[in-house]
C-alpha cells in the first residue's frame, strides 16, 4: 500500500488539567477538571493528516503498558497504520502533563520514555513506507539519528519531508540538505533565527533567516496567522481568523497534519498553508473532540468570510 504522508515521531499519553493559570515557581494552583488525551507530536501530526483525508503511516515507540496499548488504539480508530510502531517492554510509553488555563493557552512537560529508544534501525525497518509516499513528518520529540536516517531514506526514494523543529534546539548538520520544509512557532522561531516574533512581519522576518536550513519555512504566529517563505523568492504573510479562543492545545499539530494532507492531494503550498490555517483556527475554536476542523465545508466558509460564529 502507499501512503501519502508518513510520521515519524513522537507518542505520548497526554495528561490535561484545566486550571485558572499555570503555576509559577513554588506555586500550587487548584485546576478543576482533567483528562487523558493520546498524543504527541508525532501522533498528533499523523491523526491530523489522516482525518483531513490522507493515507497516513507512522513510524513509532510506545511501551508495554496501559498508556502504549491505549495510544495505539486512538491510531488504529483514525485509520493510521501501526505496523511500524514498536512496543518496547524495557521503557514506559511518553506522557506529558498539559496545563491549560482559563484563556486557552498551555503549557506543558513531556517524559519522552520509549520514544528515546527510536533509533536509524526503526527507520530501515520501515524501509517499505518510503516506497511511493508523498510526504515524511518530522519533529524533534525523538533522538536526531533516527530523524536524519528517515530524512536521508526519504530523500534517496524521492518523499519530501516536513520538519516541525519542535521542541527548539540547536539544527543537526546532517539535516541539511533534506528538510523541504521547516515549520516553527514563535518560541521556535526566536530560539533558531534570533528574531523576536510578535507579528505576521517579524514572522516573516524569521522565515526568512530559516531558509538557511529548508527550501521552504513557515513561522506559525498564534492568532496573527503565519508566514511562508520560500528560496524561490516567495514570501506570503497569511493572517489568522477571527475565532472565540477554546484552547491552543493542538493547534499547531493541527496546521501540520492537514498542511501535509493537502500537499499530498496536489495543492501548491500557499493554498495548502491557508487551508490548514483555517483548518488550525478552527481547532481552536472548538471544544475536545469536534471534528469541525476537518469539515471540508467549515473550512471554505472561514477562508471565505474571514471569521466564524463562535462554536460550542
Amino acid at each position: 500500500m502507499a501512503f501519502d504522508v508518513v510520521v515519524l515521531g513522537s507518542l505520548h499519553m497526554d495528561i490535561v488539567v484545566s486550571a485558572p493559570d499555570r503555576p509559577r515557581r513554588g506555586e500550587t494552583v487548584a485546576g478543576h477538571a482533567w483528562s487523558l488525551k493520546p498524543g504527541g507530536k508525532g501522533g498528533n501530526q499523523a491523526v491530523e493528516a489522516a482525518c483531513a483525508g490522507a493515507r497516513t503511516a507512522m513510524i513509532g515507540a510506545i511501551g508495554g503498558d496501559e498508556f502504549g496499548r491505549a495510544i495505539l488504539q486512538n491510531l488504529r480508530t483514525f485509520a493510521v497504520d501501526t505496523t511500524h510502531v514498536g512496543v518496547r517492554p524495557d521503557a514506559g510509553s511518553g506522557m506529558s502533563v498539559a496545563i491549560v488555563d482559563a484563556g486557552g493557552d498551555y503549557g506543558a512537560v513531556i517524559v519522552s520514555g520509549a520514544n528515546l529508544l527510536l533509533s536509524a534501525a526503526e527507520v530501515d525497518a520501515a524501509d517499505r513506507l518510503f516506497h511511493a509516499a508523498g510526504w515524511l513528518i518530522l519533529q524533534q520529540e525523538v533522538p536526531d539519528a533516527a530523524n536524519i536516517a528517515a530524512a536521508a531514506k526519504a530523500r534517496q526514494q524521492g518523499v519530501r519531508t516536513i520538519l516541525n523543529a519542535a521542541p527548539a534546539r540547536p539544527f543537526p548538520p546532517p539535516l541539511r540538505g533534506f528538510v523541504d520544509l521547516l515549520i516553527v512557532n514563535e518560541i521556535e522561531a526566536e530560539a533558531m533565527a534570533a528574531v523576536g516574533v510578535d507579528s505576521l512581519a517579524t514572522a516573516m522576518a524569521a522565515a526568512r533567516r530559516l531558509l538557511d536550513f529548508a527550501d521552504a519555512t513557515i513561522v506559525t504566529a498564534g492568532g496573527a496567522g503565519a508566514a511562508l517563505a520560500s528560496r524561490n523568492g516567495a514570501a506570503v504573510e497569511i493572517p489568522g481568523h477571527s475565532v472565540d479562543l477554546v484552547s491552543t492545545h493542538g493547534a499547531g499539530d493541527c496546521f501540520i497534519g492537514v498542511l501535509a494532507a493537502r500537499l499530498a492531494r496536489g495543492d501548491g503550498l500557499e493554498p495548502a498553508a491557508r487551508y490548514a490555517n483555517a483548518a488550525a483556527a478552527l481547532r481552536v475554536a472548538s471544544p475536545p473532540g469536534s471534528a469541525r476542523a476537518h469539515d471540508p465545508a467549515a473550512i471554505r466558509e472561514l477562508l471565505q468570510s474571514g471569521d466564524i460564529e463562535p462554536i460550542r
